[in-house]
């Protein structure tokens, strides 16, 4: 099932959106607000988001978006928008959404946008060689290099490095990697992420630059070879 977030203010429009897409089988969690909206995006994967354009608060839809970008989050985005002009249309996509939509809008033509972007991201996520940088990991083959160079892994530390490179760019939570890599779904207070990632970064990044495996502070870890979460991440 798709996992899908909506961020839009109008509660009508919201219900509207949120009906329709749980109706075609996604999986729909709403925000109503910029701030928000970001906060639920960097603690969630989605396979595909719908942002109306304006927002209100400090944070508008493009906003959003930009902040996305910017932390190398490549979630697909269908930005809905009582704006309709040209300019406004080319702003939106330069600001890295993927689709743009006007309102008003038939449901069925946004189902249509949502369920193209929902596929290419599924194809993406299939994808059976990451690379990030010039880290490269094949799922097939179990290899990973660096600048060319043969890296060994153990399964669990290959397994972790495939959850954050699947997931380059976005902050990942403890729970996140305890569910996606553990498979527990529960937190059972060991020290056993902190272990691991120290593990992955003596292979992966101790006799490499630039660093790609970086802490954020009471959020979690994200791989990324620009990361914007200062000097102090590492």
């Amino acid at each position: 099932m798709p996992n899908c977030l909506v961020i839009e203010d109008d509660t009508e429009t919201r219900d509207y959106l949120c009906s329709g897409l749980r109706a075609a089988g996604y999986a729909v969690q709403a925000e109503t607000n910029g701030e928000a909206g970001n906060r639920r995006l960097q603690e969630t994967r989605w396979d595909v988001v719908v942002l109306d354009r304006m927002l209100p608060g400090q944070v508008d839809g493009i906003g959003i978006l930009e902040q996305m970008r910017a932390r190398g989050d490549g979630t697909p985005v269908l930005i809905l928008s009582a704006l309709n002009s040209v300019d406004e249309r080319v702003r939106g996509l330069r600001a890295g959404s993927d689709d743009y939509l006007t309102k008003p809008f038939v449901m069925s033509e946004l189902l249509a946008r949502v369920e193209n972007l929902s596929r290419r991201n599924a194809w993406s996520r299939d994808a059976t060689v990451l690379q990030v940088a010039d880290l490269q990991l094949d799922v097939r083959t179990m290899r990973v290099t660096r600048q060319g160079t043969t890296i060994t892994l153990q399964p669990r530390e290959f397994r972790l490095l495939e959850y954050l490179m699947r997931h380059e760019g976005q902050i990942v939570t403890r729970t996140m990697l305890l569910e996606g890599v553990w498979e527990y779904h529960f937190d059972p207070q060991t020290n056993v992420i902190d272990v691991q990632i120290s593990r992955l970064r003596s292979k992966i990044d101790k006799d490499f630059n630039p660093a790609l495996i970086h802490t954020v502070r009471g959020a979690g870890y994200v791989l990324s070879a620009a990361p914007t979460y200062g000097p102090s991440s590492r």
